[in-house]
């Protein structure tokens, strides 16, 4: 089984060996190290059944014309020259996170959720796709009466607010919601309730110029 944690990993600790699954990627870029960078965990059983894709340097024991013997994994899979400055970017994005404490990371997130709800509560023409208990800190939105997401995110960005707008790769999502698009606002750690309030001012704003 597959777990893609892209989304996932930044927002909380992730134990691969409790959630007992084979394949878990991460992506470099979401949890603040450069883009082009990333890691997957792979289970020790799954590598040693697999075969490498890929040829190169460093991943061979031994060559002849007839047979190739394969490093031992993970080696096997790393052919060639790997992304070195991402990796190393990469890394320290993570010594960063580990030092900060994931559990930290998700309390405070958390705390931002519970702010945003209590905030957009009194924005009764504000339709917030998705309020499950276990909610993280993305808040995918439409304005009841009209406004396409574009608009949204174009006059909050001149506001100096950064949001998503459009479908955030989840089509068949945005059919089954009945929406066209969505503007996302997504929190993380660097994030504050003051931003929130900011929002909410840029969405009435909108509301006044688009509902």
């Amino acid at each position: 089984m597959l777990v893609d944690g892209s989304q996932g990993a930044v927002h909380g600790p992730v134990d691969v060996v409790d959630l007992g699954i084979d394949f878990y990627p991460i992506t470099g870029h979401k949890l603040y190290g450069p883009s082009g960078s990333g890691a997957i965990y792979v289970k020790t059983e799954r590598q040693a059944e697999m075969r490498p894709f890929l040829g190169g340097g460093d991943m061979i024991e031994e060559v002849s014309r007839e047979t190739v013997t394969y490093a031992a994994p993970p080696q096997k899979f790393e052919a060639g020259t790997p992304g070195i400055a991402q990796t190393v970017g990469f890394a320290v994005a993570l010594e960063y996170l580990m030092a900060l404490g994931m559990h930290n990371v998700a309390a405070h997130e958390a705390r931002l959720v519970s702010y945003a709800r209590e905030r957009f509560k009194s924005l009764n023409w504000l339709n917030v796709q998705g309020d499950a208990p276990g909610k993280t800190a993305i808040f995918s939105m439409t304005i009841a009466g009209g406004g396409h997401a574009h608009d949204i995110s174009t006059i909050l960005d001149q506001k100096g607010i950064a949001v998503r707008a459009g479908h955030h790769c989840a089509h068949p999502l945005m059919e089954a919601l009945g929406v066209t698009a969505t503007a996302r606002a997504s929190f993380g750690l660097y994030n504050t309730v003051e931003e929130i309030d900011k929002l909410a001012d840029g969405l009435e704003l909108c509301h006044r110029l688009l509902g």
